[in-house]
């Protein structure tokens, strides 16, 4: 089950994508996390979608490996969508029972959180399939520069998001094996109701925290003992380099965000 998310997984490639600035992707997928609320009606959606689609395409990955990463978290989206519907009470009433009501306004806000919820997911998965771990960080630290002077520890946090992400698919993995060993003494994650199927998961998460634990020990002792030190200036071997097509990636953005904005004028 866990091998098949894919969000903080790298898969190398040489797509056009691929070969951006990890400080273009980064920059472009969270300000995408802020304009995608600037999509309020259809033509919008219909833009915001097609853009990804051509991003889907230029990462050379595939539709389904796309597919395959949305799925784990479909439970998660379509619940998101239900509370809207049902907790929605604004506009005609197509249906009630009792103090639950369907609403047009619970159905079209439903389906645009969806909507929201899967592109944002989209755009965050192509960040972490085309950009190793150590490339986010150092754009994250090269973006949070300015905020050394006031005494933001740049760093450190870019460390322990670079570790972070690293392990992501560590964690995933280790958690897949722990579960096919339980598999084999007869837990069955997947059968009886939803309570069955959260306890059966708690025997999951205990050895999963412990090697946890036991590996960020394990690589603290380690830097410690290569002569780590936070607070001293250090050069890098790969240096982040913005070339001609970063500048045609965020210009494409930028043109996406101001036809996204006039849709938003015109269609409400």
């Amino acid at each position: 089950m866990f091998n098949k998310i894919i969000i903080g997984r790298f898969m190398p490639g040489n797509s056009w994508i691929h070969r951006l600035d990890a400080r273009t992707k980064l920059i472009i997928s969270i300000l995408f996390i802020f304009v995608i609320f600037l999509a309020t009606s259809v033509p919008a959606y219909l833009l915001a979608g097609l853009l990804t689609l051509v991003v889907i395409m230029m990462t050379g990955l595939g539709f389904k490996t796309f597919l395959r990463g949305i799925r784990p978290l479909l439970f998660l989206m379509l619940l998101t969508t239900f509370l809207q519907i049902f907790f929605v009470t604004t506009g005609t009433v197509l249906w009630q029972f009792g103090w639950i009501k369907v609403t047009t306004d619970g159905l079209i806000n439903g389906a645009a959180i969806f909507v929201r919820f899967m592109l944002i997911i989209i755009f965050s998965t192509v960040l972490t399939l085309t950009t190793q771990p150590l490339e986010i960080a150092d754009a994250m630290e090269a973006l949070m520069k300015p905020l050394k002077r006031i005494g933001v520890p740049v760093a450190e946090l870019a460390l322990m998001i670079s570790i972070a992400l690293r392990f992501v698919p560590t964690l995933l993995d280790e958690a897949e094996t722990i579960m096919n060993a339980q598999r084999a003494r007869g837990v069955l994650f997947n059968e009886g109701h939803l309570i069955h199927r959260i306890k059966a998961f708690v025997p999951l998460l205990i050895p999963l925290f412990i090697n946890a634990i036991k590996r960020a020990i394990e690589l603290g002792d380690a830097m410690e003992a290569r002569g780590y030190r936070g607070d001293t200036e250090r050069t890098k071997y790969r240096v982040l380099t913005w070339q001609r097509q970063d500048t045609i990636a965020m210009a494409g953005f930028l043109l996406f965000v101001v036809i996204l904005i006039g849709m938003k004028f015109i269609f409400g």
